[in-house]
């Protein structure tokens, strides 16, 4: 259960309180004793960069903002530094925290209860209840006390809400989880936000011919969706449309192409660009950003069974091109093209696609940062590279020459699914990007968004990685528009 984020207007003396400090000076409210406090200071000046101290009746924590430390990467620090406490904080068992500051950045409380929040995730609704991990737990409310406003916890807590949420979905596996099952979490998710969902069912995807979401689906049981999500507020500073497309591989095998060794593993979370796009759309509802923004998610797994789609076959798209298979394990990029084709139909502003689509962005950047590739106005990078900053899920651009285009030239098919092993990730935004004529921001998260361990507050069993960056930049897109 996530904890409550309340604004409060006083502090009492028996409660305990994280305060961050922007200078090594003890604050007279956190009501230590003389000799606490030179302990306190003592600690600070060995450059420690957090002190605990255990009194009678509460416990005080002490976190000193980092020294010739500043701007986005001081809000990092205090993030991770929360991320340190978490087994401390659990340890001691508080109904409620306190968190204050003082003579620290604005925003400071809300950077380090964002760090605790998404340190406190855990996903164990299939684990039997443990006794001894009963006696202790997360506190149930934060309390932020200070300049924080109603709007900044508001935006917190939804924000946090979503990542949640998209955490829970990447963590379902594929038998609680296939496709028509996201659907429903994402219509559950859409009445809670309050924007619509539409969810096209196998009978309306084969009128449409989405041939690449179809192909993909042969070889499963369970029948694939289309779901379209729309947030459209009675005021919206832009005329034409923004649309995010999300992958929504709820398991892949790699269908024939099958994955070998442990390449498998964990890929219940291949669908993590569709519950980020959702997440999205419900953190932007819930703040009531005006902005019109459509979301579209293609799902299915890909597996080997039935009549599974071949090495060798030939496809034709929702925008009648005709794609050969190079590779069954290339699936991703298949449904996408034929979302980001039916993306047309909006006239959009610019299309954002999300996926976790190639290892080659994850042996290019690990986990450190967000593949980008992009055709789109220099003024959205500048906005989505700000972003990345202020949450620190930074982008990374690559080339997307025309040359690029070249590997996936198909001798008998207006295209192919795969060039060769150079320059992978390229290849798989060149070939989405044949797909629309708008401007286009391929997102590639295969490194940051499924990761082997535990980066801080990124828990390694779902990070949730782009939701943070594109929800910021469609807040900072509205506020853009409001300047013109």
């Amino acid at each position: 259960m996530k904890p409550e984020i309340i604004k409060i207007s006083q502090i009492t003396p028996d409660q305990s309180i994280v305060c961050i400090l922007g200078k090594e000076e003890i604050p007279e409210f956190l009501k230590l004793s003389k000799s606490e406090k030179e302990y306190a200071l003592k600690q600070l000046k060995a450059k420690e960069d957090h002190v605990f101290i255990n009194s009678y009746f509460k416990c005080t924590y002490i976190v000193r903002i980092k020294e010739g430390v500043t701007g986005f990467k001081a809000k990092e620090e205090l993030r991770k530094t929360a991320s340190k406490l978490r087994k401390l904080i659990k340890a001691n068992n508080h109904k409620e925290l306190v968190i204050v500051s003082s003579h620290a950045f604005k925003g400071a409380i809300e950077d380090f209860a964002e760090g605790l929040l998404l340190s406190f995730y855990k996903f164990d609704k299939y684990k039997a209840a443990d006794e001894e991990e009963k006696k202790k737990s997360y506190p149930s409310k934060l309390l932020l006390y200070g300049e924080t406003g109603k709007a900044e916890i508001k935006w917190l807590t939804d924000l946090t809400d979503a990542v949640y949420f998209v955490r829970d979905l990447i963590n379902e596996p594929v038998n609680h989880l296939n496709a028509p099952a996201l659907a429903l979490a994402v219509e559950k998710i859409g009445k809670a936000g309050g924007f619509s969902v539409e969810v096209l069912t196998k009978g309306k995807i084969e009128a449409l011919k989405m041939g690449g979401l179809l192909a993909v689906n042969k070889g499963s049981v369970d029948p694939p969706v289309f779901c379209i999500l729309e947030w459209k507020p009675g005021k919206c500073v832009n005329k034409q449309p923004v649309v995010l497309v999300g992958k929504g591989i709820v398991y892949d095998t790699g269908g024939l192409n099958i994955k070998t060794g442990d390449y498998m593993d964990n890929m219940k979370g291949d669908m993590a660009g569709a519950a980020t796009v959702a997440g999205v759309l419900y953190t932007a509802a819930r703040n009531n950003i005006p902005l019109h923004l459509i979301a579209l998610i293609p799902a299915t797994d890909n597996r080997p069974g039935g009549n599974a789609y071949t090495q060798g076959d030939i496809i034709t798209m929702y925008n009648k091109m005709t794609v050969e298979v190079g590779n069954t394990d290339a699936e991703g990029r298949l449904i996408l093209a034929d979302a980001i084709s039916y993306a047309s139909k909006y006239k959009p502003e610019l299309i954002i696609d999300i996926a976790t689509l190639t290892g080659s962005a994850a042996v290019t950047f690990s986990n450190q940062a967000i593949a980008m590739m992009t055709n789109a106005d220099r003024k959205y990078i500048k906005l989505l590279e700000e972003s990345g900053e202020e949450v620190y899920e930074r982008v990374a651009e690559l080339p997307f020459w025309d040359e690029y285009g070249e590997m996936i030239k198909s001798d008998i098919a207006d295209i192919r699914n795969v060039g060769g092993r150079e320059a992978g990730a390229i290849t798989a935004g060149k070939f989405l990007e044949k797909f629309t004529e708008y401007p286009l921001i391929h997102l590639d998260i295969a490194g940051t968004g499924s990761l082997k361990k535990n980066d801080y507050y990124r828990i390694k069993d779902g990070p949730a990685s782009g939701l943070r960056l594109l929800a910021t930049f469609v807040r900072k897109l509205a506020g853009e528009y409001k300047k013109l």
